[in-house]
């Protein structure tokens, strides 16, 4: 009987066009982030549900990822949601301005991420973002699961890394009228995945920064950061795509 009555309820919940989600969106701008969700869909068979903030569910345990795509302020409620879903086991997901100066706010955010945003002179090490900006971003981690599977790479960039003296080709794509982030400082050990390259139009000056990917461990938990998705067709980028897809469908 109670096989009838489940097999009755799944079939009235197709027949209205319910469907579980595997993976809870969080967002503020929600065409790149529909996006996202389609390629998921499409490439994957993921099925992603897109929420703000304040519409968040109240228990985020039954999502294999949570991915964070907030522009504006971050409330306190849904930040301690998130971290205390990634600190229990789960997986988050932070896209580009998941780091930003408007986080700095929430007494939560950058502690759990390990990042602190220096206030100096950019010169000095201090936070800015800067757009429009051309982002080149490289693969840093060329054995790891999010840079590699079924990821394709247009071009090389040279590129140097913090623990490499002289510059060295690596694969590579770049997102015009973008935004960079310089000077993410990290307080915490991490893995980095991606590195980023940035030259300023009126001073020339190149930076090169191993900040443009990253996970990290939080609990029982994980946390992936990619910098790129200032505008909603980078995540049309193949490349871009592909690796925003392997961060979420990866299993540690």
């Amino acid at each position: 009987m109670k096989r009838i009555v489940l097999t009755l309820v799944c079939a009235w919940l197709a027949a209205v066009g319910w469907t579980a989600a595997d993976v809870l969106i969080v967002a503020d701008e929600f065409p790149a982030m529909e996006i996202v969700a389609q390629r998921l869909k499409q490439d994957e068979g993921i099925v992603c549900k897109i929420v703000k903030q304040d519409e968040m569910p109240a228990a985020l345990g039954e999502y294999s990822a949570v991915v964070v795509y907030v522009h504006k302020k971050l409330a306190d409620a849904p930040a301690k949601a998130m971290v205390d879903y990634t600190n229990a086991g789960g997986k988050l997901v932070a896209l580009h301005h998941s780091i930003s100066s408007g986080k700095r706010e929430n007494k939560h955010w950058m502690p759990f991420l390990g990042i602190d945003l220096p206030k100096a002179d950019v010169e000095q090490g201090g936070y800015k973002w800067i757009e429009p900006a051309t982002l080149q971003v490289v693969n840093l981690a060329p054995g790891h699961f999010i840079t590699t599977h079924k990821v394709s790479y247009e071009t090389q960039i040279a590129y140097r890394s913090a623990d490499t003296p002289v510059e060295k080709q690596r694969p590579g794509f770049t997102l015009r009228d973008s935004e960079v982030y310089l000077n993410h400082a990290f307080i915490e050990p991490r893995t980095v995945l991606l590195g980023m390259k940035y030259t300023d139009a009126k001073t020339g000056k190149t930076w090169m920064q191993d900040r443009a990917g990253w996970l990290k461990p939080s609990g029982k938990g994980w946390i992936v950061y990619l910098m790129p998705g200032h505008r909603a067709q980078e995540f049309q980028h193949p490349t871009y795509s592909r690796i925003v897809t392997n961060a979420v469908i990866w299993k540690p």
